[in-house]
C-alpha cells in the first residue's frame, strides 16, 4: 500500500481513511452533552490500523513494564514493541532501551529476561556492553569498519511513578506535559514503592482501541462481571476523575459495608482506601490501583484484530500475604478472561454497515471514553 493511500493525501482524492480520519474529528467536536462511540471500521479497517500505527502509535509514550522488575545492573528482558526488537536493561545510569539487533546483520542479540555482562550475537559473536557500546567483532578486517559507529542505537526511555516508558519517536512528546495532574491523583499511594508479584502475557484478538475504552469505563462492571466485581465496584458507584492532555481517570468506589483492602501509604485519605483508582496513560496502558494492590495492562498492538497484551500485579509492602495474593491473581485473570470475551466476540461483529456508533452513556459511566476519543482527534490533527 502506498504512503499515500494511507494518509489519502494523493492529490485530494478522499479514500476510506480519510474519511474515518473526518469521521473522528466530527466526533470529537460533538456537543458535550452528545456524545457517540466511533464507527465500527475505526476498529478493524487494517489500512487504518496502519495509519495510527504510522502516527499515533510510533509518537507515543508506551509503558513496558515496572522498574523493580529490573533491580540489579544488568537485569534486561527482550521485547517487541510495534514490530521494533527492544532490549531493556538497568545500567549503572538507570534503565535503558536499545535495539535488539545486532548491527553486523541484523540477528536478535537477547531473548526473554536475565543477568549479563555483554550481549553476545549469537550468529557472529559480535559482542556488546550493556549500555549498548561495541566491545568486540571477531576477525573484522574489513577497511571501512569503524566500532565506534556500531553501537546499538537507543530510544527515549523514562520512568514515571514506577513504570517503565519508552517511545520510539525521535521526539517525544512531553510526558510530563501530558501527564498534568496525574501526580495529584497517585501521590497519595506512594506507587514507585508498589513491587510486582506477578507477571502474564496474552493475545487479545481485538483492537487496541476497544480494550483501553473497556478498561476505562464502569458502565460495564456489574453486567459483565456480576461476580468477580460486582460485590465491591458495581457500576452505580463510578465517578469519573480527572482528566488532563495524556490520560484519563475515574474512581470505582467501594459499597459501605466492603472494608478497605489493605492498609496502603501513610498519606491515603479514608475515601482512597474504600476505592480503586483507575487511568489510562493515553495511547496504550491502563491501571487499577488500590491501597494495597497495582495491576496494570500494557497493550502492545500488532494489527487491527490483534493486540498482545502483558499484565502486572504489584503489591504494596506486606499489606497481603501469599493466600491473599494468589487468590488476587486468580480473581484478576478471570476478569482479564470475562473483558477478553466481550471484546473479542464485539470485534467479531464490527464489520457490520450498521456498526456506526451510538451514543455513549453520562460522564461517569463513558466519560473516559470520550476523552480517550477527543484524545485521538487531537493527536490525528497534528498530521493534517
Amino acid at each position: 500500500m502506498a504512503e499515500g493511500d494511507i494518509f489519502g493525501a494523493e492529490i485530494g482524492v478522499p479514500t476510506p481513511v480519510s474519511m474515518m480520519r473526518q469521521t473522528l474529528d466530527g466526533l470529537a467536536n460533538r456537543p458535550d452533552a452528545s456524545p457517540r462511540a466511533l464507527q465500527g471500521r475505526h476498529y478493524v479497517d487494517e489500512a487504518y490500523f496502519a495509519f495510527e500505527n504510522q502516527t499515533v502509535l510510533q509518537n507515543g509514550w508506551h509503558c513496558v513494564g515496572r522498574a523493580d522488575e529490573l533491580p540489579n545492573i544488568g537485569d534486561y528482558r527482550a521485547l517487541r514493541l510495534l514490530e521494533e526488537p527492544i532490549i531493556l536493561v538497568r545500567t549503572e545510569n538507570g534503565i535503558i532501551a536499545l535495539s535488539n539487533l545486532c548491527r553486523h546483520r541484523g540477528m536478535p542479540l537477547a531473548e526473554g529476561s536475565g543477568n549479563t555482562k555483554l550481549f553476545v550475537c549469537s550468529y557472529h559473536a559480535w559482542s556488546y556492553r550493556i549500555n549498548g557500546t561495541l566491545q568486540r567483532a571477531p576477525r573484522m578486517e574489513n577497511a571501512g569498519f569503524d566500532p565506534k559507529t556500531c553501537a546499538l542505537p537507543s530510544f527515549a526511555c523514562t520512568e514515571r511513578f514506577g513504570f517503565i516508558y519508552v517511545s520510539l519517536s525521535e521526539t517525544p512528546p512531553d510526558l510530563d506535559q501530558d501527564l498534568a495532574g496525574l501526580h495529584e491523583g497517585l501521590q497519595p499511594y506512594d506507587p514507585a514503592a508498589y513491587r510486582v508479584v506477578h507477571s502474564a502475557e496474552e493475545i487479545w484478538n481485538t483492537n487496541w482501541k476497544s480494550l483501553v475504552e473497556n478498561f476505562m469505563e464502569g458502565y460495564h462492571l456489574s453486567v459483565v462481571h456480576p461476580i468477580t466485581l460486582h460485590g465491591y465496584t458495581p457500576t452505580e458507584l463510578s465517578k469519573k476523575g480527572p482528566s488532563g492532555p495524556g490520560y484519563t481517570s475515574y474512581t470505582a468506589h467501594y459499597p459501605d459495608h466492603i472494608p478497605p483492602r489493605g492498609r496502603g501509604a501513610e498519606g491515603l485519605s479514608e475515601a482512597q482506601k474504600h476505592a480503586s483508582y483507575l487511568f489510562a496513560v493515553f495511547p496504550c496502558q491502563v491501571v487499577s490501583i488500590s491501597p494495597s494492590l497495582l495491576v496494570s495492562l500494557n497493550l502492545m498492538p500488532v494489527s487491527a484484530g490483534r493486540v498482545d497484551v502483558r499484565w502486572t500485579m504489584s503489591v504494596y509492602g506486606d499489606d497481603l500475604d501469599g493466600e491473599t495474593i494468589k487468590d488476587r491473581i486468580a480473581l484478576w485473570s478471570e476478569v482479564n478472561r470475562e473483558d477478553r470475551e466481550k471484546l473479542e466476540r464485539m470485534q467479531s461483529a464490527l464489520r457490520s454497515r450498521h456498526a456506526t456508533g451510538g451514543p455513549l452513556a453520562g460522564p461517569d459511566y463513558e466519560g473516559t471514553v470520550r476523552d480517550f476519543l477527543n484524545w485521538l482527534a487531537r493527536q490525528d490533527r497534528l498530521y493534517l
